[in-house]
């Protein structure tokens, strides 16, 4: 009797199953297509990012040895294109690479190039934090207080471990203008800061014991 009924109830719910797949037979085909869709897609896009990078790769090594040996033309115009294409490795690299060559002569093409970098490529933030602290450095030798501030602010308020390198880079900018109360008070930060880069934090005080000594 028992397994009489256990039969049934195995029937009844084989044809519940049944009923179940030929009622929504249609819904489960558009389901099933919408899933192998994505994953074809989203095969399809890493496949197209991985040769993207590659064609970005080739493209950064042979301007960079074309460069190098003497073949000058168009260097500017695919570092830049690079910089556009806002790969993570590639795109700072080639900004790294202009700078270091002095190829282009602009300010502001080159801070442009820098707020790309910034603002609108997928870097790490420590990364980021490293590219606005550069950023600074090529400005400090042109631009205005008030405007150096405001580029160092993201890292001078931030527990950045670049934090401790952009108040030293300050430190030097005011002591140059023989501004030495400024001066000091942002290689006293340096001092009083957890995370300071330790050899950062002795040149900082060095800096006050032999040249904001009273």
């Amino acid at each position: 009797m028992d397994e009489d009924i256990s039969a049934i109830n195995t029937d009844t719910r084989n044809e519940k199953i049944k009923n179940f797949f030929i009622n929504n037979k249609k819904r489960i085909t558009i389901v099933l297509s919408i899933l192998i869709l994505l994953l074809i897609g989203y095969f399809t896009y890493g496949e197209i990012k991985k040769k993207n990078k590659i064609k970005i790769a080739d493209q950064y090594n042979s301007s960079k040895i074309n460069f190098l040996s003497g073949n000058k033309i168009d260097i500017e115009s695919k570092m830049v294109e690079i910089i556009y294409a806002k790969d993570k490795t590639y795109s700072p690299l080639a900004l790294y690479f202009l700078l270091d060559n002095n190829i282009i002569s602009s300010q502001d093409k080159i801070n442009n190039l820098f707020d790309i970098l910034i603002n609108d490529t997928p870097l790490e933030k420590e990364i980021i934090n490293l590219i606005i602290y550069k950023k600074a450095i090529y400005n400090s030798d042109f631009e205005s207080e008030n405007n150096l501030l405001k580029i160092l602010n993201p890292l001078i308020n931030s527990d950045s471990i670049w934090k401790s390198h952009a108040l030293y880079l300050l430190g030097e900018y005011f002591l140059f203008k023989n501004e030495r109360e400024k001066a000091k008070e942002f290689f006293e930060q340096i001092i009083v800061t957890e995370n300071s880069n330790s050899k950062i934090k002795l040149e900082a005080q060095k800096r006050i014991e032999r040249d904001l000594g009273e």
